[in-house]
Order: C-alpha cells, then structure tokens, then sequence
C-alpha cells in the first residue's frame, strides 16, 4: 500500500492524521536533522498499521515534508 505523508517535524506531541483524500498528515517530536524525522516517521507509522519498521519504505521525499511510503502489510 502506498500512502501520500505529509510530515511536520518540530511538533509539541506526536499525532497521526488521516486526511479525507486517503493522505497522512503526521505531526513529529523530532527535527528533520540526521533523518531523526524520517526514523520517528516510520516507528509511528509502524505503530499505526501493526507492522514492522522493515516493512515500511520511504519511497520518494526523503529530505522533503511531502513523502510518499510504501507500507508492506504482507509482513504484519
């Protein structure tokens, strides 16, 4: 499954989103220095759909705020 992520790092508290057009918007404690925001991205989305943090990709955006994941729900 693909997924349209829209991160904003910096945040007060961790929160997840889901959009009315299927996308995530995902509020993150981290900033984006050392891809710590990337890390925080995929434990909460790990969280989110049960799966493991192996079974999650950043596909394309890896330095923007607009990603777009691949989620393997085949491993859950």
């Amino acid at each position: 499954m693909k997924k349209q992520v829209k991160v904003k790092p910096n945040a007060r508290k961790q929160q997840l989103i889901q959009e009315p057009d299927g996308s995530l918007t995902v509020h993150l404690k981290s900033s984006p220095v050392d891809s710590k925001a990337n890390a925080e991205l995929i434990q909460v989305l790990s969280k989110a759909f049960e799966v493991p943090k192996s079974a999650i990709t950043i596909k394309l955006g890896l330095t923007s705020r607009q990603k777009l994941v691949e989620i393997n729900l085949e491993n859950a």
